[in-house]
């Protein structure tokens, strides 16, 4: 099984609207491991690691994302794994 490493932008009405919760409920949901955390400038940043079919139907469900959020667009990066344990929301 090959893990993959993706660095996650999401941008739009994503701050205030449970959007990390949601996102953390979700990575468990998927077997993805990594991090969520809001960004000083309004937008949430995510580093996920699993089996890339998890990594892409996380993806996908990032466009749509907590029931109140209003995402506008989800930029990606494949990069080098770091071996995360579990899935957090960080502060």
């Amino acid at each position: 099984m090959i893990i993959t490493h993706y660095s996650i932008l999401v941008k739009g009405m994503v701050q205030e609207v449970w959007f990390r919760k949601f996102t953390q409920i979700k990575a468990i949901e998927l077997n993805i491991n990594g991090f969520v955390k809001n960004t000083t400038d309004g937008n949430v940043y995510i580093e996920a690691e699993g089996v890339e079919n998890n990594l892409e139907e996380f993806t996908k469900w990032l466009y749509k994302g907590s029931p109140l959020s209003v995402v506008r667009n989800v930029y990606k990066e494949q990069g080098e794994v770091k071996g995360y344990k579990d899935f957090s929301i960080r502060y």
